[in-house]
């Protein structure tokens, strides 16, 4: 556990300085995001701020993790390739966001195409190669789902990615929980005595509060689908790692209630010919034309995240 710590600790002190350098050097590459007219109006003035800041914590965590963490416990390349080719992913499509460029990026169905085949991969991996194919649910205890543990695999890593993407839109709201979502499956690994996947979660937390240094309202920097898909679809396979994935919506709950907020906003619409349920979505937005600020919008997300992260950790030591 100290190990773990450690190593948590080390990623967080390299993000913070590998940091200021990264954001000077996408200022000056001017890979500054163009601002959706789609958002809230106050949003326009973001415009410029550089975006794919998210490849700092992707970029850190490799070496950290080849360095401490792979020697005898392979099974970590997982979560660490989960994170990387994730992270790949991300960083082309944010290429189509950058002000001035042209627009040559990845389309949505592209991108869900791309999702799929990452997590149809690690759900091959979990199943045949770490023999891993269970849930374990509080109070009733391990069990084996057989190959229908593949297409739910698939669909959690894509679900979770997805929901991620959609939580980042405000300065620290998607670095933030997140990190709570690590180190929820971090201590989990820890009461299960996986502490390479305990190592691993709190690398990756280390690495995104480090991130978050530079990414807190007002932001210098913006994670961008770098680093949303790289958090998201690293999250759910630590989560099918642990057997625990049935707790991702509670721990990841604000993930939840963004995406749902979403696709709500989105049937509603289609169903009434254009009547809204939430003044905008995902729900970060309606919060802010209610008249909360960003601060205050990301700081009550991230108290809901700390709850549901507790809540998470108390139920999993229940099996």
């Amino acid at each position: 556990m100290v190990r773990a710590l450690a190593v948590g600790a080390m990623a967080f002190v390299l993000s913070v300085v590998a940091g200021y350098p990264l954001v000077g050097f996408l200022r000056r590459r001017g890979l500054g995001k163009e601002i959706s007219s789609d958002g809230p109006a106050s949003h326009l003035a973001k415009a410029g701020t550089p975006t794919m800041g998210g490849i700092l914590s992707f970029s850190l965590v490799l070496p950290i993790t080849l360095a401490a963490n792979v020697v005898d416990r392979l099974s970590i390349l997982l979560p660490l390739g989960t994170i990387v080719a994730a992270g790949l992913l991300g960083l082309a499509d944010d290429l189509r966001t950058i002000i001035g460029r042209a627009r040559t990026g990845l389309n949505k169905r592209l991108k869900v195409l791309l999702l799929t085949a990452l997590g149809l991969t690690a759900a091959l991996v979990l199943y045949f190669t770490l023999d891993i194919q269970d849930v374990r649910i509080p109070w009733a205890g391990q069990f084996d789902l057989g190959l229908a543990y593949i297409p739910l695999a698939v669909l959690i890593v894509v679900f979770t990615t997805t929901a991620v993407a959609i939580t980042d839109g405000l300065d620290g709201l998607a670095g933030g929980t997140t990190a709570l979502a690590f180190l929820a499956y971090g201590i989990i690994a820890l009461l299960q005595d996986q502490t390479y996947l305990a190592t691993f979660s709190f690398t990756v937390v280390g690495a995104t509060a480090g991130f978050l240094w530079y990414n807190t309202y007002p932001a210098q920097v913006f994670m961008g689908d770098t680093g949303a898909l790289a958090l998201g679809s690293a999250l759910a396979v630590v989560a099918l790692m642990t057997g625990h994935w049935l707790l991702l919506p509670i721990i990841g709950i604000v993930f939840v209630l963004e995406g749902l907020s979403d696709i709500i906003q989105i049937g509603y619409f289609r169903l009434t010919g254009g009547r809204r349920i939430f003044k905008m979505s995902p729900l970060h937005h309606h919060f802010e034309l209610l008249g909360w600020s960003e601060p205050q919008v990301v700081m009550r997300f991230w108290l809901l995240g700390v709850v549901g992260s507790l809540l998470g950790v108390a139920l999993a030591a229940q099996v």
